[in-house]
């Protein structure tokens, strides 16, 4: 299912982007050195309660997780990149953390990822990998306007990560969004130009380019949900919710702080 957004939905989408960025620009502040991954996952289940917003994650049961996710936010650590289920685990220093976050509030769904390193240490490779998804999500959203096709997005993105060095998975990718997550069309990280859906004012995208450092190969988790690179090497994912306007994309899950 593809939905297109009247006046009044895509307005209620903005209200919904700006609590799940402002969700996840708190949770990055208080996600220090022997923070629990639990603890955020509690955090946000307040933060998304108090605001009268339902999570998208809780009851959340497809083909590729064992059973309901069970939890209000994925929280992936070093190699795990995608659907991190928050388990007992402490942060220590120089961690790669993933925050991904999905609400929906007034009947409209948002979804943003966000990867930071935890505490002082910064390893060079974690840094230019976590900007290398960061300039690839811009790419990919400049390449977002009307009569745009989806494989123009996804070449904006493979682009970027391709040229810096980094193998690129296609099982997972960016997805149309709406009255619910995840709908089409599927926005791989990688594409051919021209090719695919043609953009329309109205419509809602999820971008999400992730890489992992050295290879394109996923394995799972026991928990069923996690899923972390093969090699066991650190993976970083950024992603915003974007809406097709007649003036190009509009950013949708910019905290408050960074709106201009």
């Amino acid at each position: 299912m593809i939905e297109i957004l009247n006046s009044a939905r895509l307005e209620r989408a903005r209200d919904t982007g700006a609590l799940v960025g402002n969700i996840l620009h708190t949770l990055k502040q208080r996600s220090t050195v022997g923070t629990n991954l639990l603890d955020i996952d509690q955090w946000a289940k307040e933060m998304i309660t108090e605001a009268g917003a339902q999570s998208c994650y809780v009851d959340y049961a497809p083909s590729f997780g064992r059973g309901p996710f069970g939890h209000y936010i994925c929280t992936a650590v070093n190699d795990g990149v995608l659907h991190g289920r928050p388990h007992n685990y402490t942060l220590a220093d120089g961690d790669l953390l993933t925050l991904d976050l999905a609400v929906a509030r007034g009947g409209v769904a948002a979804d943003a990822a966000i990867s930071f390193l935890v505490g002082k240490a910064r390893p060079a490779e974690s840094v230019a990998m976590i900007e290398t998804t960061e300039r690839a999500l811009a790419a990919g959203i400049a390449a977002a306007k009307p009569g745009a096709r989806i494989g123009d997005l996804s070449h904006a993105i493979g682009t970027v990560l391709s040229e810096a060095g980094y193998p690129i998975n296609i099982e997972f990718g960016g997805h149309g969004i709406g009255s619910t997550m995840h709908q089409d069309p599927h926005i791989a990280n990688t594409g051919r130009p021209g090719r695919g859906y043609k953009l329309r004012p109205g419509l809602l995208l999820a971008l999400e380019p992730w890489v992992m450092a050295d290879t394109a190969t996923l394995v799972t988790d026991a928990d069923g949900w996690t899923l972390r690179s093969a090699t066991g090497c650190r993976t970083a994912h950024s992603e915003h919710t974007i809406a097709i306007t007649d003036n190009g994309a509009e950013i949708l899950t910019l905290p408050t702080q960074a709106r201009p």
